[in-house]
């Protein structure tokens, strides 16, 4: 097999997505991004936790591991202390990621440790039938909050900012080609790198919110999403809606296996004198 293909379990299709989904289109764009880069398939470990992104290894033939709901940092850290010539990739959900793996989340950034996670931000638990999450925004509905979310919606990439990544971006199911670079350059990136894959899911948060078609909410996708050069040209108010795409972070710092193993090889050198 070539190209996009040999990254397919074929035997493993069709999917269990739902039709207008769009985390396929996510999932396609990894993919692409991992050939651009131009990765090692038998040196690259997928990781997932739980829920509809989470789903997504089971269909990339790589090392993969689909774990626990939360966990799936947790796990991909170990993966790259035990073995860190691998590339560890996380995909993951916006429930997944900022919910109950919220803590693992902000002390991976912290840590600045060599993973790329990809968030899936579809704003809705879809898995388990549509309960708001982390990113459901304030007043939209969801069935845990039938009568509008009272919550506030993060921002993801300012809290990976905030936390300490090193690489952060964002862009959407409808940006593919964007998406497929951002990821790809995130993948390069030496250090611990978040993007955020706006995505779309018309049968649970779409439905209940009356946003139309699977279509019509990529159109959203379009229209919201804006670049940098063109939102510093909207007002406060013509921003209220829209989100940034594109590149919104890039710094240098120590990666953290690299730190940790430099240590243990120093502490060596002291025993053997």
């Amino acid at each position: 097999m070539s190209g996009e293909d040999k990254y397919l379990r074929s035997n493993r299709l069709p999917h269990i997505l739902c039709p207008g989904c769009g985390h396929g289109i996510v999932m396609g764009a990894v993919v692409r991004a991992i050939e651009k880069a131009g990765l090692d398939q038998n040196k690259t470990v997928i990781v997932s936790g739980i829920g509809c992104s989470s789903r997504l290894p089971g269909y990339m033939d790589f090392d993969t591991l689909h774990t626990t709901h939360g966990r799936a940092l947790a796990f991909a850290t170990g993966i790259k202390f035990a073995k860190p010539e691998l590339n560890v990739i996380v995909v993951t959900g916006d429930g997944d990621a900022l919910a109950i793996g919220g803590n693992h989340f902000i002390h991976s950034c912290r840590r600045n440790i060599d993973i790329t996670t990809i968030v899936l931000n579809n704003r809705i638990y879809g898995m388990t039938s549509g309960q708001f999450s982390p990113m459901t925004p304030q007043g939209h509905l969801a069935t845990t909050a039938p009568f509008g979310n009272v919550d506030r919606d993060f921002d993801i990439c300012e809290l990976s900012k905030a936390a300490g990544a090193t690489y952060v971006a964002r862009s959407t199911a409808y940006h593919v080609a964007q998406l497929t670079d951002l990821v790809s350059k995130a993948i390069m990136n030496k250090g611990f790198s978040v993007v955020e894959a706006v995505s779309q899911c018309p049968t649970y948060y779409g439905r209940r919110n009356k946003m139309g078609s699977a279509v019509d909410m990529m159109n959203d996708q379009k229209a919201s999403g804006v670049t940098a050069a063109a939102a510093a040209k909207l007002t406060p108010e013509q921003m209220v809606g829209k989100y940034v795409i594109g590149e919104l972070h890039k710094a240098e710092a120590p990666e953290y296996t690299a730190r940790y193993h430099s240590i243990v090889d120093s502490l060596k050198d002291k025993e053997m004198k």
